[in-house]
């Protein structure tokens, strides 16, 4: 089967594009991307069809798209902050640019398209852990493009049978996430401060909680989605049910390190989420055999990788 992976250069993607070298039923991998937050560099021994370009230019999604069996879209203008500083870029590449992907794929034979949501979706809705009944409540245009993508995809299935699957990621980390810049998630500048010996920030108290998700479990479900062709019709969390607050995420990484590390507070930054966890009943339902890594495994991982950087 082919399978087309808008930005998959990047994170996540370049992790999807390995774990689906890895399964037989895979013979062709197309990957869409600027490579303007990814790198070719991460798709480095893979057997994959690079195309650079947008997946907002009509005739390069269509290209791409055309005989798939299924398209990963994880092409995304990322980050609440950067949301905050060009709220229409993020609309653009975020919720425009999925609606090119579905027109592509319903041009292009009916595809399974899988779309990266957001839990950024639920934003000020106070429940935990996060159910897909609950009322989105964004707090970025982030967290709205995200909503306005899952929307469309869902609205894309009913209206002209488009076989969907949207996933709202939970705080993704692993090999191959780039740490050193004002937008690095948690967990890859906990680790680069870390290795280099400067103290870990945390914005606010460092009691904000999230349910990080390594990648490899991430990577593990949707390349089983995409090879069973599973569907939908409602949004489906990502996430394994877990909750760390970055005081704890920095003490599982001293444990790792096996060192004490030194902690700077800053003020909180505009448009977080206080708390994040995850309701996986779905999710486990659809993906039953599925075995999430841990956050301390998965921590030992990132840092060997991390660590091979110098």
């Amino acid at each position: 089967m082919k399978v087309t992976v808008t930005g998959g250069a990047g994170f996540i993607g370049a992790n999807l594009c390995r774990a689906l070298a890895e399964r037989s039923d895979v013979d062709r991998i197309v990957v869409v991307d600027d490579l303007s937050s990814g790198s070719a560099e991460n798709l480095n021994g893979l057997d994959v069809d690079l195309q650079i370009g947008s997946f907002l230019e009509p005739d390069v999604i269509a290209r791409a798209v055309a005989g798939s069996d299924a398209v990963v879209h994880l092409g995304a203008r990322p980050s609440v902050p950067r949301s905050l500083a060009d709220p229409v870029a993020s609309h653009e590449v975020n919720a425009t640019g999925t609606l090119r992907v579905l027109e592509a794929a319903r041009a292009q034979g009916h595809p399974l398209v899988i779309v990266a949501s957001s839990s950024s979706v639920y934003g000020g809705n106070p429940v935990l852990p996060k159910h897909e009944g609950l009322s989105p409540m964004p707090l970025s245009p982030y967290a709205a493009s995200k909503l306005a993508a899952e929307s469309y995809a869902l609205a894309y299935q009913a209206s002209f049978e488009l076989p969907v699957l949207p996933l709202r990621f939970f705080n993704v980390f692993g090999p191959l996430q780039r740490p050193g810049h004002a937008y690095a998630a948690a967990v890859p500048a906990f680790i680069w401060a870390a290795l280099h010996d400067e103290p870990l920030r945390m914005y606010g108290d460092g009691k904000q909680s999230r349910d990080f998700t390594f990648v490899d479990s991430v990577t593990a479900v949707i390349a089983d989605a995409a090879t069973r062709g599973v569907t939908s019709t409602r949004p489906v969390n990502l996430a394994f049910g877990t909750r760390t607050d970055l005081l704890g995420l920095a003490a599982a990484l001293e444990e790792v390190l096996g060192r004490t590390l030194a902690i700077e507070h800053a003020p909180p930054r505009a448009g977080d989420v206080r708390h994040s966890q995850a309701d996986d009943r779905a999710l486990r339902t659809l993906f039953p055999d599925i075995q999430p890594i841990d956050l301390h495994a998965g921590l030992r991982r990132t840092v060997a990788w991390m660590t091979s950087l110098g």
